[in-house]
């Protein structure tokens, strides 16, 4: 059976109810009809009909009628199906782990920010892989401060606009080396002016710091640190590139929790695209974590994988793609995304009762906004489970029209990624998060 008439198979039941990104989007384009030899679905008609797996129903098939029921058995029995099936088992806390902290706070921003830099090392020799984080802090901070920590794509030095940032290296897949990167400020920016007048701290670090993002990187990443004494392959449940990513914001937030000028508890997490899959899956994984922002994650991340629209399991595991992204396991659910035990509406269930913001664009048809909206739909039972907000509606709302809840949900008028206006959009959904004036 082909790949379109595997999804038109499906029984549909509805709730009731890479791209490296850019900070700009480019200017709109026809989305590619066919990738790695499959083809993509843009039609709404073409969808299909499917059946999501229901947050509240245990494997054994019994339902969940309260919160206890939700954190003792159905929260760990969804975590179990993302790290075995799709995100692949990452360690736990490193037990070498150190934090350097390089930059002790030094006035930066024109005065509207104190900068700090912190090296956090992730092995007792301070050999391979390390941390490069950098921080900012409102100067007038009088107590610790709620902050937002952004995976970046790009160096740290070219997140902000600062001279005083001590300058990193970035991976060259040409090369498999570290190369000094020219300048890109409109790559990976940060609004942190915004934030920081608004009474928030932010941080940044390059995801290349914890592991490359190409195959043949691997070598030089934190994963392989941890192959046994003659491996040579991952299992088909180990650890992908994003959820080797998300460990490193855990490791951020270990260093968070030793600093006297960072409220830990209020701490939000931001990425953009791959980045976007990231930090749902280090939201739902690490509960430390108090809010999370993902920008069109799509595939893999916020996007339902029943339904056939834009980007698919299939596209994203063919080989020339990004297989090595996920756990192995992950790529036995391409074309058959229907016999996967999970989706990303039990992705949004496992951040549950935290506030989650979904922020997409109109025109972003590969990374599915429409399908990013109906995930949410279907995991706010969960939300109201646990005495949270849902989204309160079922219909999808127009660009521009902002839904502040504790599940919220934001398109702006245009494609993939980050566009200035979206940074306005954080702050307020951070105001109502994370409560800067407390």
């Amino acid at each position: 059976m082909s790949l379109r008439a595997r999804f038109l198979s499906f029984v549909l039941i509805t709730p009731a109810l890479t791209l490296h990104a850019q900070t700009q989007p480019a200017t709109p384009k026809a989305p590619p009809e066919v990738v790695a030899g499959i083809p993509v679905n843009y039609d709404e008609a073409k969808v299909g009909t499917y059946i999501l797996p229901d947050p509240l129903k245990l494997n054994n098939g019994k339902p969940v009628r309260d919160a206890a029921t939700w954190y003792a058995k159905r929260r760990p029995e969804i975590v179990e199906m993302f790290e075995t099936q799709q995100y692949g088992r990452a360690p736990g806390r490193p037990p070498g782990e150190s934090f350097e902290v390089v930059d002790k706070g030094t006035p930066a921003l024109n005065g509207k920010a104190i900068r700090k830099q912190v090296t956090i090392y992730l092995n007792k020799e301070k050999a391979g892989p390390s941390i490069n984080l950098l921080i900012y802090l409102p100067p007038a901070a009088h107590k610790p401060v709620p902050m937002l920590l952004s995976i970046n794509f790009g160096v740290i030095q070219n997140a902000v606009a600062d001279p005083g940032i001590k300058p990193e290296t970035v991976w060259d897949p040409k090369t498999n080396t570290r190369i000094t990167p020219p300048a890109a400020h409109n790559f990976g920016h940060i609004d942190a002016e915004a934030l920081l007048d608004a009474g928030f701290g932010v941080a940044t670090f390059y995801y290349g710091d914890v592991d490359p993002d190409y195959p043949e990187g691997f070598s030089n990443g934190i994963r392989a640190r941890y192959f046994k004494p003659g491996q040579t392959q991952r299992a088909p449940d180990e650890w992908g590139t994003i959820s080797a990513w998300a460990w490193g914001m855990s490791r951020v937030e270990d260093y968070f929790e030793t600093d006297n000028s960072i409220d830990a508890k209020r701490v939000a997490i931001h990425g953009i695209s791959r980045l976007g899959k990231t930090v749902m899956w280090a939201g739902a994984h690490d509960q430390r974590f108090a809010a999370v922002i993902e920008s069109c994650s799509g595939e893999g991340g916020a996007a339902l994988s029943h339904r056939d629209y834009g980007e698919t399991i299939a596209h994203l595991t063919a080989p020339s793609r990004y297989p090595y992204q996920f756990a192995a396991n992950y790529a036995k659910y391409g074309g058959f995304p229907d016999k996967a035990p999970m989706d990303a509406n039990l992705l949004i269930a496992l951040i549950a009762p935290r506030p989650l913001l979904l922020q997409t664009g109109n025109t972003d048809y590969w990374s599915d906004p429409k399908g990013e909206f109906l995930a949410a739909v279907a995991a706010g039972p969960v939300y109201k489970l646990l005495g949270k907000e849902d989204l309160g509606t079922d219909i999808w709302p127009s660009a521009k029209q902002p839904i502040f809840h504790d599940i919220s949900y934001y398109m702006h008028d245009g494609g993939h990624g980050v566009v200035p206006s979206d940074w306005q959009i954080y702050v307020e959904f951070l105001k109502k998060a994370l409560h800067p004036e407390q």
